[in-house]
């Protein structure tokens, strides 16, 4: 698989030499598989509760970056990264 872009949402604000920039959170990514199929990975522990959002609004927003240490021409992924042994396999969806 090949991993198109970063997921993230802004978590707030920081200033740096007099100005302004934002802080990210990075929550997942979207991969894509050798049929061109593509895929959401968020990260489980990932709650839009707690996500800044403008008032009178019920949605959050989700940035896709490019990601910065993937060339064009890089090899596919095997696999997405993970951190634990408990991912599931496309065997363990029932449908």
């Amino acid at each position: 698989m090949k991993k198109l872009y970063d997921l993230a949402v802004k978590t707030g604000t920081y200033e740096k030499d007099g100005e302004t920039k934002n802080r990210y959170e990075n929550i997942g990514v979207i991969m894509e598989n050798d049929e061109g199929g593509r895929m959401l990975f968020i990260k489980r522990h990932f709650n839009p509760a707690g996500v800044p959002f403008r008032d009178g609004y019920d949605s959050i927003l989700v940035s896709m970056f490019k990601p910065k240490n993937v060339q064009e021409n890089q090899p596919a992924l095997e696999h997405p990264p993970q951190k634990n042994n408990n991912a599931f396999s496309d065997d363990d969806i029932p449908f």
